[in-house]
């Protein structure tokens, strides 16, 4: 055996097991969250989650219903993705396709700064600034919603898909271009016929990796949505996420008890949700480049 085929050989184990590593810690995840969530199960029963009520530490009843909390993270997440998608995309056409030069220079730094910025920072901003605009256009007892969250979310969503939409339109092949203006098509026909729908599929990944941010977020969440478990599928009300209900009560619950079980039980469906998400995108992205 040469040894150029050895090294190769070396490099492609290294790299499977790099690979591997990370296969293994996601399934140690999965492992460590059901054992300590399993005993649930027993009691009070995986049925108790399909409530309407979230309240573990009620002196009258506990109550351990998901529904508020998915419903929560549900309706920031969609709302947020649905506010981002827009500018984010709009935002990279005009980066990569219209923006001269030194303007290009000036707005690619600033917007992967934003990106920079921590959350807890972002928070106190719509603390501060969003609540108490949301409260008065809507003439709301309160300016800590669903929608002021939503709002904050998109717009830590929006530099993450207009960094990664702006380098999927730049990486279209110039011929492209070419070849729609030669046939007579302006400028904005073939922006949008022919160079987005060729970078769809870089289109659709940042949008996925925006949705990965808003459904990850805690601390901007925490601080802005004023964390009541409601089920109510409203954005002008206050509600709760599955990442602020485990990040706000963890640190307090008692170690082996119902109310930790069923913590890591939220902590379950987060991570299946995640899952799910990354199985959509990987499926569009596939149609994508199969079309």
């Amino acid at each position: 055996m040469s040894f150029r085929h050895l090294q190769d050989r070396s490099v492609k184990y290294f790299l499977l097991a790099g690979a591997s590593v990370s296969i293994v810690v996601v399934v140690l995840i999965f492992a460590f969250l059901i054992r300590e969530a399993l005993p649930y199960m027993k009691s009070p029963g995986l049925g108790s989650f399909f409530s309407e009520r979230w309240a573990p530490t009620s002196p009258l009843k506990a109550g351990y219903g998901l529904l508020p909390l998915v419903a929560g993270s549900a309706m920031v997440t969609i709302l947020a993705t649905l506010i981002a998608i827009p500018f984010g995309v709009c935002g990279a056409v005009y980066i990569a396709e219209i923006a001269g030069k030194r303007e290009r220079e000036l707005l690619k730094p600033f917007i992967e700064m934003i990106a920079a910025i921590p959350s807890v920072v972002l928070g106190f901003f719509g603390l501060v600034v969003l609540a108490p605009i949301v409260k008065s256009a809507f003439g709301l007892p309160t300016g800590l919603t669903g929608l002021t969250g939503a709002v904050l979310l998109a717009f830590m969503a929006v530099p993450t898909i207009m960094s990664i939409s702006e380098d999927a339109i730049r990486n279209v092949p110039r011929s492209y271009l070419d070849a729609s203006l030669a046939l007579g098509a302006n400028r904005v026909q073939t922006i949008f016929k022919i160079v987005v729908p060729a970078a769809m599929s870089g289109i659709i990944a940042s949008i996925m990796l925006g949705m990965g941010r808003v459904v990850g977020e805690t601390m901007a969440v925490i601080m802005v949505t004023g964390n009541a478990a409601q089920f109510r599928f409203t954005p002008l009300v206050q509600i709760r996420t599955m990442t602020a209900t485990i990040a706000a009560e963890m640190g307090e619950v008692t170690n082996g008890s119902t109310h930790y079980q069923a913590l890591f039980w939220v902590g379950i469906v987060l991570l299946f949700v995640t899952f799910c998400i990354n199985l959509v995108a990987l499926r569009v992205l596939r149609t994508y480049r199969r079309a």
